[in-house]
């Protein structure tokens, strides 16, 4: 798909007048949360977090570090606590790990208090992106494809959820990033 359409600094500046809770953007590992969610904080002129980030640097240990220790339950409880500070903390964009949405009291918080936005995509694209790095503790354990095929099925209800949903490509950053504030705008 592709967009013709490029907001005027005008335009966006209007929208981010308009957003008056966080941006949290939600999906599978691999979908572009990071990467975009830098990308659209610049273009609001708001501050941007990575979650699995911030657990890394308060805990001084990787998300990988804390799965293989402690399991996912704890870090989903860490989790959920550091995403409720951050939101507290009235950051402009916030990139969840994959699994954050999934957890019902994470979702509940993020809904109430912030837009979630869903970025989706195809899982060809995520096999590709995911495959750059190895730092994803879920896709260690088998074929990445046939997991993230798996995730995409068990955790498509609960991204369902959020406030908007974008479906993202191999478009520049910079466009999905646009693409997202039309969706928060048609949706506010």
């Amino acid at each position: 798909m592709t967009h013709a359409t490029t907001l005027t600094p005008a335009e966006i500046g209007g929208i981010a007048r308009r957003i008056d809770r966080p941006v949290v953007l939600v999906g599978l590992m691999g979908v572009g949360k990071s990467t975009v969610g830098r990308r659209l904080a610049a273009m609001l002129d708001r501050n941007f977090v990575d979650v699995d980030e911030e657990i890394e640097r308060a805990a001084d240990r990787t998300v990988s570090e804390i799965f293989d220790s402690h399991g996912e339950s704890y870090f989903r409880d860490g989790e959920r606590r550091v995403i409720a500070r951050l939101m507290d903390e009235a950051h402009g964009v916030i990139a969840t790990g994959g699994g954050a949405f999934v957890d019902p009291e994470t979702r509940a918080a993020i809904l109430e208090r912030a837009i979630a936005v869903w970025l989706d995509c195809d899982i060809d694209t995520l096999v590709e992106r995911t495959a750059r790095r190895d730092n994803r503790p879920l896709l260690r354990s088998g074929d990445p494809r046939e997991i993230l095929t798996a995730l995409k099925d068990r955790r498509g209800a609960a991204y369902a959820e959020a406030q908007v949903h974008v479906v993202t490509d191999d478009a520049p950053h910079t466009e999905t990033a646009q693409r997202i504030l039309e969706a928060i705008d048609a949706w506010l």
